[in-house]
């Protein structure tokens, strides 16, 4: 299967896991030993400035609240928009952070998106895959704005531009509804 980095996995109705269920994942990394991404649409109660006091950072004033990327506890992951604090790109415009260095800079400026994820969403060699043929996800291209867009809206938002893709494949989508009610 080629790999889903970069690419959204949202989650179907026939996925049972509840640490799941209508949430879109960026796949981070995806090869044969395993898989990796984070939940774009799930906060979390905690605000870096309360993360940076908890893990002895110098204090931040950012209340910027944390994303919960999944259920697999990991190091905090940014995602951003600031290509100086980059350590791997990942889209167009959208970057990967996980080392205090670069993160802790980041969470401190105003002048570039960014998202930071506690904790991720990880599958061992061929899970996901399985996940897949199953039925349990859905994928569709990722773009960097998907990152940074409401977390309530997005689930919808990107179903809608998959179900788009399948009656549509190379339609005129301009001319289609917001809301398919409106036919």
């Amino acid at each position: 299967m080629p790999s889903l980095a970069g690419k959204l996995l949202v989650a179907s109705r026939k996925l049972r896991d509840p640490n799941f269920s209508r949430t879109v994942v960026l796949m981070l990394e995806h090869n044969d030993e395993g898989s990796l991404g984070v939940v774009l649409n799930r906060l979390s109660q905690q605000t870096v400035s309360e993360v940076w006091r908890a893990i002895e950072f110098d204090p931040c004033d950012n209340d910027q609240l944390l994303n919960t990327g999944g259920p697999v506890p990991g190091p905090l992951i940014a995602l951003h928009a600031c290509e100086e604090l980059a350590e791997k790109p990942l889209l167009p415009g959208l970057f990967i952070s996980m080392q205090k260095e670069t993160v802790d800079p980041l969470v401190r400026q105003t002048e570039h998106a960014f998202r930071l994820y506690t904790g991720n969403s990880g599958w061992g060699a061929g899970q996901l895959d399985d996940e897949l043929q199953a039925g349990g996800w859905l994928s569709a291209p990722a773009k960097a704005d998907d990152v940074f867009a409401e977390p309530e809206a997005l689930w919808p938002e990107v179903t809608r531009r998959i179900a788009l893709d399948i009656m549509l494949p190379a339609g005129d989508r301009s001319r289609v509804p917001p809301d398919a009610s409106m036919n």
